[in-house]
């Protein structure tokens, strides 16, 4: 009768599972990096209350709640001042400064 004791692990086996743990690495570094770069395209100016529009050689200014009735044309094409808030319909208006 014969007993078969354990083997230690191939070398085939370890290379296989360095391999498989590399590529989860690269495949997690992959993600982060396209999710950040969707996230820029999402949202290409955080703490600006609007969004920079290009239009033919210029663009407009557009308030990140615009209304949807009122066209691209209607809104500013030089960017609002420190005190200064686009309306949805694109009006500009002064606001006073907070305290």
């Amino acid at each position: 009768m014969t007993t078969s004791a354990s083997s230690p692990p191939s070398e085939s086996s370890q290379n296989s599972t360095s391999w498989s743990t590399r590529r989860w690495v690269v495949l997690g570094i992959a993600v982060l990096f396209f999710g950040f770069v969707l996230y820029e395209m999402i949202n290409p100016f955080p703490g600006q209350p609007y969004l920079e529009v290009p239009h033919g050689d210029h663009v407009h200014y557009v308030p990140k709640d615009r209304d949807d009735d009122a066209r691209l044309n209607d809104f500013p094409t030089t960017r609002p001042g420190p005190n200064e808030r686009i309306l949805p319909n694109g009006r500009v208006i002064e606001e006073e400064p907070s305290e």
